[in-house]
């Protein structure tokens, strides 16, 4: 059956849909000896479907981990920095992605898979997917600042962001610990909107994606979801291939593997 290329790279583990978009226009994609094009179609099972090179192999099962990332690790697959990336911290032979981004000096929840169809429906500003943040700020708000927060702020270079759900969740210090939920991602907007705010950001830890949480997995430590947090992220309807999730609840450390 044919569908569209990007559909069946992001299928295959390849990144989101939209991270497929790109390899094919970047003319990365031949399907039988032809640069494939956006729009494009083919069958897996028929057509010779080349990325950079290389066949691609037929859908893995899917795989999903919650991972706690630490500080100083980066949320990518491939960088020339030294640092170690989240891929390291965990060992599965499957090739899995990040499901959005946390900044190296941030830590908490990320989404490792290899369904590119989630990684999308998570990514994508169309569906709104909230995400929860615990954040450390150096001095304690006043009710101006969080109604700012709330509003939507213009950081330095225009960008206006939008509204978010802020409360304080306790003092640490001179400072104060913040609830912030926001439907948006851009990169470093928590440290930029809390700097624009006079409100200089200390730590930054990720507890929820969508319906799913944190929980007790501490920095370095991960896990397998289980059917039922699959089927949440995915909505009532989602269909997937699962692997089996023999001890999903057991956090596990870096060069463990499940047993």
């Amino acid at each position: 059956m044919e569908e569209r290329i990007q559909k069946i790279l992001a299928r295959a583990g390849f990144g989101s849909r939209r991270a497929c978009e790109e390899f094919i226009a970047a003319g990365r994609v031949r399907v039988n000896g032809q640069v494939a094009t956006l729009g494009d179609k083919a069958d897996s099972q028929r057509d010779k479907i080349l990325l950079d090179g290389k066949p691609v192999q037929a859908a893995e099962p899917f795989v999903y981990i919650a991972l706690h990332k630490p500080r100083g690790v980066l949320s990518a697959v491939t960088t020339p920095d030294p640092r170690p990336t989240v891929l390291d911290l965990v060992d599965v032979t499957e090739r899995v992605y990040p499901v959005g981004r946390l900044d190296a000096d941030s830590e908490g929840l990320i989404l490792l898979t290899n369904d590119g169809d989630l990684a999308n429906r998570l990514t994508h500003p169309r569906y709104g997917h909230e995400k929860e943040y615990k954040v450390l700020v150096a001095r304690r708000p006043d009710e101006e600042q969080l109604a700012a927060w709330r509003r939507g702020v213009v950081l330095e270079d225009g960008f206006h962001t939008t509204p978010a759900n802020i409360k304080v969740d306790g003092s640490a210090g001179k400072g104060a610990w913040l609830r912030v939920v926001m439907r948006e991602g851009r990169k470093r907007q928590i440290r930029e909107t809390g700097t624009q705010l006079g409100l200089p950001v200390v730590k930054i830890i990720r507890v929820r994606i969508g319906s799913l949480r944190l929980g007790d997995l501490k920095p370095r430590e991960w896990r397998y979801l289980t059917p039922e947090e699959i089927t949440a992220l995915k909505g009532p309807s989602g269909k997937t291939q699962l692997r089996p999730t023999k001890g999903a609840l057991k956090p596990r450390q870096s060069g463990r593997r499940p047993k």
